[in-house]
């Protein structure tokens, strides 16, 4: 046999051979990059987006019904009571505005657990959820016309929920950009 025609054998099937490992490994390497981008779509779609967007609503929400009611006080335990006209301000603002959104940030961070960057449960989410679960009986006293209690036993975590909702929505959103190609890695 011929030298010559075995080392063209061999490196056009070296070549063959090269190239379809080439294809094989960029094909996986794209296939990995679109899962990814993927789980981010959903993680922003599904948990972060409406975490981030329900926490800051609340929030100017919130700040907006303390500059109309009860301004530059505390609402309850310090000084003088809130009136009546106050206080139905409160379970309606309550009732109608702050549970619906802390329901749904609750629902979503129950069903959509597995979408977390963390490995374990941020202790701000935890806070989040008992509060919600804690005022659940308050508001089931409302609407039995017991006011005898106004407040969840467990405090709304205000800023660790604003803080985690922005730095992990902006995080999500960066990633994101750098998956589909509209910013550069730095």
């Amino acid at each position: 046999m011929n030298t010559n025609l075995i080392v063209t054998t061999v490196i056009t099937i070296s070549l063959a051979f090269l190239s379809y490992l080439v294809t094989y490994l960029n094909n996986l390497r794209l296939s990995q990059r679109k899962e990814h981008l993927e789980r981010v779509n959903r993680q922003l779609g599904d948990l972060y987006g409406p975490l981030f967007a329900l926490a800051h609503a609340s929030d100017i929400a919130w700040r907006a019904f303390r500059s109309k009611y009860r301004p530059g006080r505390a609402y309850f335990g310090e000084g003088k009571p809130p009136t009546d006209e106050e206080l139905e301000a409160w379970r309606l603002w309550m009732a109608t505005i702050f549970m619906p959104n802390n329901l749904r940030m609750y629902e979503a961070i129950l069903s959509k657990a597995d979408l977390l960057i963390e490995p374990e449960m941020p202790v701000c989410l935890l806070d989040l959820c008992a509060h919600v679960t804690a005022y659940q009986v308050v508001v089931k006293r409302w609407e039995n016309n017991d006011y005898s209690e106004y407040t969840s036993l467990v405090d709304y975590p205000t800023k660790p929920i604003l803080e985690y909702t922005r730095q992990s929505f902006q995080k999500l959103k960066t990633e994101q950009e750098k998956l589909i190609g509209t910013k550069k890695e730095q």
